[in-house]
């Protein structure tokens, strides 16, 4: 079964599980199948089904069979001569041969001799399955006459590889050429044919021999041609890698390029000076502007050559113009008139721009000096490399020698080999190859396919595998309970008891109850049940749970996740039992939307706790004593559904309800609404001392059981146990070998069997 989590109420210890506990039993795996054996037998019988169908449909096919032995000589040549030599066959040379026989070169040839490109077999739709349904879904306006002549080639290659088979026999030489066809004598001429087909191209290759043999002679003097190319090239190379470059003088390049490298580095450092000078000129300038004792509005023009920068220039002219103009306006206007005021602010403009300028020029010489040092750097750094590396040349004359004298000999010895050529060409010999047909293929006499014992066999392993894997599926997807294990392992509390399932009801009816939300009936029928029942046992169960309570638990709340699960006729049953006993009993209806209890035990007209609340009086004298049943009994009012049942259920009449019951009473019965629906459980659950879950067998899914729990830490923490109730008996012996079989001891109540 699939539970979805394990839910551990607050301070509660967690044990692992040992590798035992998982272990699935022969037992297990019995009720398993005792469970879904008629999902199992559906799917087998339909795949049993789709066997006879293929059976049926599919056309018969013949297998022609043909031996033939392979060759066992090969061919050596050692130094200059050539010789040949018989040795054994190696199982890779073996495999080799048989793949040459399936090769497309004999395929092609053997469609070439046979014309199997004309044949429908090969070129059309034919009879066989796969093509009958090829046909159906083909496109309507396609036919074998547009394909050319490769794509009928092709067409033909491709089915007939898919019919050939050659395998070795044993370890022998011979190998087994097998092919299959609709037609049996079409079979046996195309094994023999590839028999055939495969010795010509045996015959060919003995003739190819002499041309292959000079053929791999010229290359192996092309090859000893490129050896002796490759040494010499090698000398250039290094000479290349090492720079051993000598000109028409005798002297090395490394030597040259040093003096080369001498009058650079005279002019890098001459440009270096240059701008060092620049740039402290105009550096000299910028401080005098900084300094503020200097009177410094402008620069001199004959300060620097970039002071003749087209941008100052022009920003001067504009200033001594701007000057002039003040000077005559303040001399005629007066020094504080707007205008001259005016002209001495962009005046003003004008100094910060070229000063501006004269900064950006002086950052400009300040990268033209970095620039210089750069190349200077540069060349020294270079000059010291090629300093350093002119001795590493002279060194490498020494190897450059070496590869030198390599490439003479290569070349002696190549010369040396294509002398011999003309005396080893004239000693070629020519192997012979043997390969024949031992045993000619002949038109079978029966079909190689379908099988119908081993497609049936087929089709119903199939059958129960793929029937077991859906009922696995069916198993994980199934949520609801059906074992105590399932709900102890999902709660972490103990599964009080198991009620069974009175009378079986049929679909329309138990949907009708759970409409109404209760069953008179139902209680009835579990108060009758025989002392040594199960029923009874179960109702013992809870009892004792209750009365070994650590804390004395005298309050106890009767809950379900769900309406209609039964916790109504539970609690009143219960109720009814420990009465009968001789306990003080009260029980209460504090279901007040639904008040199933008021109205089974017919208090409808009665008045209740509602009426209590609402009319602030004493409780009390609402509790009736049913005389049957030997229990107190709190209804609730069945003429009210209130909106705020949390808020009455909460409310001071009903705690001191309450707590005057456990003084008076053995035991204090509540029957709570549902959890998921109503708030009522998770407002009230600080007032009871612990609860009982009531959970439909096979009904209930564990995510809703789960959340139930989890709605409230009270309840979780104070939850004393579950019941699982309505269970059927037949089916839970298949889950968990369930059984009333030992209470059957001590009564006479029948036992239900299975079908």
């Amino acid at each position: 079964m699939n539970i979805a989590r394990q839910f551990l109420p607050r301070g509660q210890m967690t044990i692992e599980p040992s590798p035992a506990d998982h272990a699935i039993s022969l037992v297990q795996v019995r009720d398993f199948f005792a469970r879904q054996w008629r999902l199992i037998a559906i799917i087998t019988a339909f795949s049993i089904i789709l066997g006879v169908c293929y059976i049926i449909v599919a056309p018969n096919r013949y297998t022609a069979q043909a031996d033939m032995i392979i060759d066992t000589k090969r061919v050596t040549w050692t130094q200059s001569e050539l010789s040949s030599e018989n040795r054994n066959v190696e199982d890779a040379s073996v495999e080799s041969e048989i793949e040459t026989t399936k090769s497309e070169k004999v395929a092609l040839a053997v469609i070439d001799r046979l014309k199997l490109t004309e044949d429908p077999e090969f070129i059309g739709y034919g009879k066989s399955l796969s093509r009958r349904l090829f046909t159906i879904f083909r496109s309507g306006d396609h036919s074998d006459a547009d394909l050319s002549q490769d794509e009928l080639t092709r067409r033909a290659l491709a089915e007939f590889k898919s019919n050939l088979r050659v395998t070795r026999l044993g370890r022998s030489y011979i190998e087994q050429i097998a092919y299959t066809s609709l037609d049996p004598q079409k079979a046996a001429t195309i094994a023999n044919a590839i028999a055939d087909a495969y010795v010509d191209d045996q015959l060919k290759a003995k003739y190819e021999a002499t041309h292959r043999a000079s053929v791999w002679l010229e290359q192996r003097i092309g090859e000893l041609r490129q050896q002796a190319s490759d040494a010499y090239k090698a000398v250039q190379d290094f000479k290349s890698a090492n720079n051993i470059i000598i000109g028409t003088d005798g002297k090395l390049a490394s030597e040259v390029e040093l003096d080369q490298l001498g009058t650079a580095l005279a002019k890098a450092r001459a440009d270096t000076t240059q701008a060092q000078a620049k740039f402290e000129r105009i550096s000299h300038v910028l401080q005098q502007h900084a300094d503020p004792k200097a009177n410094v509005d402008i620069p001199d023009p004959v300060v620097t050559d970039a002071l003749s920068n087209p941008v100052i220039t022009k920003l001067r002219q504009q200033f001594l113009d701007d000057q002039k103009q003040e000077s005559e306006w303040s001399a005629r206007y007066g020094a504080d008139h707007q205008a001259a005021r005016n002209l001495r602010s962009e005046m003003e403009a004008l100094q910060r721009a070229i000063w501006d300028e004269i900064s950006r020029i002086a950052e400009s010489y300040r990268s033209e000096l970095q620039i210089a040092r750069s190349q200077e750097h540069s060349i020294d750094a270079r000059m010291t490399d090629v300093f350093q590396k002119s001795g590493t040349t002279r060194q490498a004359q020494v190897r450059l020698r070496e590869l030198e004298t390599a490439a003479t000999t290569y070349r002696g010895i190549y010369e040396t080999f294509l002398s011999r050529f003309t005396q080893s060409v004239q000693q070629q010999s020519f192997p012979s190859t043997e390969a024949r047909l031992v045993t000619v293929a002949s038109p079978p006499r029966g079909r190689s396919s379908p099988k119908v014992s081993l497609t049936l066999a087929l089709a119903m392993v199939c059958g129960i595998g793929l029937g077991t894997l859906a009922a696995l599926a069916r198993e994980r997807m199934n949520r609801q309970i059906h074992t105590r294990s399932q709900i102890e392992d999902l709660l972490s509390v103990n599964c009080l008891a198991v009620l069974p399932e009175v009378q079986q009801l049929s679909h329309a009816q138990k949907i009708g109850l759970r409409k109404r939300q209760h069953d008179t009936g139902a209680f009835e029928r579990i108060h009758n049940a025989a002392p040594f029942s199960s029923t009874a046992e179960a109702m013992r169960h809870i009892k004792v749970a209750i009365d070994l309570h650590p804390t004395g638990a005298k309050i106890i709340g009767m809950v379900s996740a769900l309406p209609g699960e039964g916790k109504t006729t539970v609690a009143a049953s219960f109720a009814a039992f420990i009465a009968r006993g001789g306990a003080r009993t009260l029980l209460i209806d504090g279901d007040l939307r639904n008040p199933s209890m008021t109205r089974s035990l017919g208090y409808s007209d009665a008045p209740g706790l509602l009426n209590a609340v609402a009319d602030k009086v004493d409780a009390k004298n609402f509790i009736v004593t049913e005389p049957k049943f030997k229990f107190d009994f709190l209804p609730a009012s069945t003429r009210i559904r209130p909106s705020n049942s949390a808020d009455i259920l909460i409310s001071s009449t009903v705690k001191g309800l309450l707590k005057e019951a456990a003084e008076t009473y053995d035991y204090v019965i509540v029957d709570l609404p549902p959890i998921l629906p109503i708030v009522d459980v998770k407002a009230s659950s600080h007032l009871f001392d612990a609860f009982v879950l009531v959970v439909e067998w096979g009904s209930t899914s564990t995510d809703e059981i789960l959340k139930a729990v989890q709605t409230s830490s009270v309840l979780s923490e104070r939850l004393l146990g579950t019941v699982l109730n309505k269970a059927d008996e037949v089916a839970m012996r298949r889950f968990e070998g369930y059984s009333d079989r030992r209470y059957n001891y001590y009564s006479d109540e029948k036992i239900p069997t299975s079908a």
